[in-house]
């Protein structure tokens, strides 16, 4: 997977996230600490964590270095909160995780990659199937979007009980654009219409809707996902650090060169070697922002 894009369809959900814990301070400043954290031989003394999430002066939250990074150092991994694949590979990836399935395997029905995936699945799968989504799908490929099959599945997630819509407030943005809040309107009333008609009726649904909250959505060839932690993370088009993916949905995110403490770590949301014109463009209607960072002011 290789480019970024800010989500601002996935809501407050309750999932914990695997790979970090979080601690909250007075000064709300969030400390995590990550399976990739060099390890400490004195039990005392642990090593700080690698980074911390706390308000900047122009850009809300961030993230921040609490220790230098080496260029090419990975900083930390993320499962996703939510994933779902997009409509053209639903039948040649794990509906799950989105890891390809072999070629052999490749068939019209939907398919897991592994036992532990499949039952993972079991409980929004369940819901999802009950109700007819050809009106919701058909929207979705008519205009290109990716982010109403996250919300779909985490509607889904609400409904069966394995997520919770009121959890993760800290993932509430400050506004959207009139944009964002049009398709929004459609998407839910196409959501709304395709549970009604399946008897699935959920109030929880529409303050799944209504309450968007920002997250990073990872947009590839095989799918797209919500993750926690790399929400937090800002944009600038001249990155120090970006996120990769290997084999699924969980993500690594990498240092691009030298970070030193106390310094913010941002990734790209967009294609940096598009134009200036072109970046501000897709930021502004993409994402709501016009993007202020060094290399937008000095024109490149």
């Amino acid at each position: 997977m290789s480019a970024l894009a800010l989500g601002r369809w996935a809501s407050r959900f309750k999932i914990l996230h695997s790979q970090a814990t979080l601690f909250r301070t007075s000064s709300s400043t969030y400390f995590f600490t990550s399976s990739t954290a060099n390890k400490s031989e004195d039990p005392v003394r642990p090593e700080p964590p690698p980074i911390r999430v706390s308000l900047t002066e122009s850009a809300g939250r961030g993230v921040f270095a609490t220790r230098r990074i080496g260029a090419g150092d990975l900083i930390h991994t993320a499962r996703p909160l939510v994933a779902h694949p997009l409509l053209s590979t639903t039948h040649s990836v794990c509906y799950f995780c989105l890891r390809k399935l072999k070629a052999t395997s490749q068939t019209q029905a939907i398919q897991f990659c592994s036992n532990e995936c499949e039952e993972q699945s079991m409980g929004f799968y369940n819901v999802e199937r009950r109700a007819n989504w050809s009106d919701y799908d058909n929207y979705c490929r008519m205009h290109g979007l990716k982010y109403p099959l996250l919300v779909k599945r985490l509607a889904c997630m609400v409904i069966s009980g394995v997520a919770a819509a009121d959890s993760f407030d800290i993932l509430q943005p400050e506004s959207l654009s009139p944009v964002m809040v049009s398709e929004m309107e459609e998407g839910f009333n196409l959501l709304r219409g395709a549970f009604t008609k399946a008897n699935i009726c959920d109030e929880q649904v529409a303050y799944l809707l209504t309450s968007a909250a920002a997250s990073v959505e990872a947009e590839a060839a095989v799918g797209n996902a919500v993750y926690m932690l790399p929400s937090f993370y800002n944009h600038d088009c001249d990155p120090n650090a970006h996120i990769l993916w290997i084999e699924n949905a969980d993500a690594r995110l990498k240092v691009l060169r030298d970070v030193e403490a106390g310094e913010e770590l941002r990734i790209c949301y967009i294609d940096a070697s598009m134009d200036r014109d072109a970046r501000q463009t897709l930021l502004s209607q993409g994402f709501g922002f016009q993007c202020n960072c060094f290399r937008c002011s000095s024109g490149d």
